[in-house]
């Protein structure tokens, strides 16, 4: 397992930080218990920062007509709903709630060509809030996909995350399973499929990006 480059400086910063903190309170105060409880507590700090930013090795999961888990986490939504941003019509959604402790990394979940792609600034509700998918920052990516039709994922922050990474634009060919970007602290991903696909996920269920089956498009080429 290693670092994901979106977690170095954080964590650099991050562990200078504590230990000019953990030098000047060694300095200043005599008080050997107190020094050790703020030094356990400044180790707590950073380990949680860096599970946060790890990036384990994936043995990825790859097929045209599946649609695989963009992200680590929990399903909490399998709904028909009105897509208005891009589609304009009714789609299957399929959300993926990824808590402090998940993988934070989101990959493509189909192959294929990005189609549409827009980044819409907005407010930090938590993750699960139904109006999370409208209000708050997020980005909207389809890809038409190597099977055929389009597969419409949304990064959302949520009321932890504070910066939305992505490595995708409007024309690039991307390939299921790679790294499409990068939430920081606290998120969700949702997935906007045709009414038709057949949903291989329950509510609940727990995802691993890359590897987990969450559906099954109907080949249209």
């Amino acid at each position: 397992m290693k670092i994901h480059k979106e977690g170095r400086k954080i964590l650099f910063f991050t562990l200078l930080g504590l230990l000019i903190a953990n030098l000047v309170l060694y300095y200043f105060n005599s008080n050997l218990l107190v020094n050790r409880i703020f030094t356990g507590a400044s180790a707590i700090v950073f380990l949680l920062i860096l599970q946060f930013f790890r990036s384990p090795y994936r043995n990825l999961l790859l097929h045209e007509d599946l649609v695989i888990a963009p992200a680590d986490g929990k399903v909490v939504v399998i709904e028909d709903v009105e897509e208005p941003e891009y589609f304009q019509g009714m789609r299957k959604q399929i959300s993926i709630f990824m808590s402090p402790i998940n993988v934070h990394i989101t990959r493509n979940p189909v192959s294929g060509v990005v189609k549409y792609f827009k980044y819409h600034p907005g407010n930090y509700l938590v993750a699960w809030h139904p109006k999370s998918s409208t209000k708050n920052e997020r980005t909207t990516t389809v890809v038409e996909s190597l099977a055929g039709p389009e597969v419409l994922f949304r990064q959302i922050a949520g009321a932890m995350a504070r910066r939305i990474v992505w490595y995708v634009k409007e024309g690039d060919e991307v390939n299921q399973g790679e790294e499409f970007g990068f939430i920081k602290f606290g998120s969700r991903v949702d997935i906007f499929v045709p009414l038709d696909t057949e949903v291989k996920v329950q509510l609940g269920q727990k995802t691993k990006g890359g590897q987990t089956v969450i559906a099954q498009l109907k080949t249209t080429v």
